[in-house]
């Protein structure tokens, strides 16, 4: 897309959950949220590129979806059951509202967290209503078919609708029960944002700063949570980094070519707190990752990384997630730690798995660790494959860059006596 859709899909990224969760909170109904929601970006499409972006579009989204939701109970109340339907207009009783934060988005992911819900259906529908995720980027984040991943959504929905799951964080009481799935969903705003599935950029902000946020006023919510706090110095400590991860060009940057000068340090030292106080409280996968993030960001140059210090966190990862791409990431580690051969056999370990069939993401990691090991006409083989999977068109052009390297590189040596 190009003009004004493009600037209407980055709204879109930047404002769709926002907008949904302040509306399903006003009409009790989040199918009817999300309708409006859609409704009214349709309408921005058609009217914004004659009258002009708003100076505040995520306000004008939010309002003209509220008004398309009221219009719609409004036609569905004269029907019949007037007295019941028109209860709807009326936005709810604030004051009747026990939960003990006012946070639209919180209560979003609270929602989809509930426990009659399936744990894949509470994160895909977080990516949906929260992050604003399509459906295919969902399916492409959960390594499913598309068809798949939109049958658990429509499931999902119709089970909060049938059973009357209120839009609330819950009771006190009931808090500690649905944490571990509200975490998993912070961390995967977080980590769409840090690493997007598609799209023009490698890194969506609002999506970073949203959940840096609701990870901070989960902490406020729950102080006594270990794993909250040591969510939020993964995050801070991932973070702290964002800025750097991309060139004045917005193309990806590797860790290792970036200017640890321009690092924020206080997020680095922010981040550092949270972990101290986590690790002396408890112990989690939100740790161990965290204990990953810190190894990296206190090392003052590449060379100076702690490789025996990552490859230790991820296995202590590997105690609690079954994840195969906490393989792939620990097969980078243990290439550098114990040699590039090392970290390819570890990478063997997982180059079959179905979750990771249709990703680009074993092959890129094979032909970087054949790239390390100057094995470059293997390495490009793989760029290759990777280049075909690849749905993120910054992670494409960054693919590309190592391709013709490694392609010139497997030249030079054909050209050796």
């Amino acid at each position: 897309m190009t003009g004004p859709a493009v600037s209407i899909d980055g709204i879109y990224r930047a404002e769709f959950g926002r907008a949904l969760a302040t509306v399903a909170r006003l009409v009790g109904d989040i199918g009817l949220a999300e309708d409006a929601v859609q409704e009214a970006f349709t309408d921005a499409l058609r009217t914004w590129p004659d009258r002009g972006v708003p100076s505040n579009p995520g306000a004008w989204i939010t309002t003209a979806a509220r008004n398309r939701a009221l219009d719609r109970l409004r036609r569905e109340s004269a029907r019949g059951g007037k007295e019941q339907d028109a209860v709807l207009l009326i936005a709810p009783n604030e004051e009747a509202d026990v939960s003990p934060v006012s946070d639209d988005q919180l209560r979003m992911i609270f929602t989809c967290c509930h426990p009659a819900l399936s744990p894949e259906s509470q994160v895909a529908l977080t990516l949906r209503l929260v992050c604003g995720l399509r459906t295919s980027e969902i399916a492409r984040a959960f390594l499913q078919p598309e068809h798949t991943v939109a049958q658990r959504l429509t499931r999902a929905k119709a089970k909060i609708r049938e059973a009357g799951i209120p839009l609330r964080v819950p009771p006190a009481p009931l808090l500690a029960e649905r944490l571990p799935a509200v975490l998993a969903c912070i961390y995967l705003v977080f980590t769409e944002g840090y690493f997007a599935t598609s799209g023009p950029t490698v890194v969506r902000d609002e999506l970073c700063d949203e959940a840096i946020r609701l990870g901070k006023l989960l902490c406020g919510l729950l102080p006594d949570e270990p794993e909250a706090r040591a969510l939020l110095a993964l995050m801070l400590l991932n973070d702290s980094r964002r800025a750097q991860r991309r060139s004045a060009e917005g193309e990806l940057v590797p860790i290792e070519e970036q200017d640890r000068a321009a690092w924020n340090r206080p997020q680095i030292e922010a981040g550092l707190r949270c972990l101290i106080s986590a690790a002396a409280d408890g112990s989690g996968p939100y740790l161990a990752q965290a204990r990953i993030a810190a190894a990296h960001a206190m090392a003052a140059t590449w060379e100076q990384t702690d490789w025996a210090a990552i490859v230790s966190g991820y296995d202590e990862l590997l105690m609690y997630s079954d994840s195969p791409m906490v393989v792939v990431n620990r097969a980078i580690a243990v290439g550098f730690l114990r040699g590039f051969d090392n970290g390819l056999a570890a990478l063997d370990e997982v180059a079959d798995h179905p979750r990771l069939a249709a990703s680009h993401l074993v092959a890129a990691t094979r032909a970087d660790l054949l790239r390390r090991a100057g094995r470059y006409t293997e390495s490009a083989a793989h760029y290759r494959i990777a280049l075909d999977r690849t749905p993120n068109e910054q992670v494409r052009r960054f693919l590309s860059r190592r391709l013709v390297q490694v392609e010139a590189a497997a030249g030079q040596d054909l050209t050796k006596p």
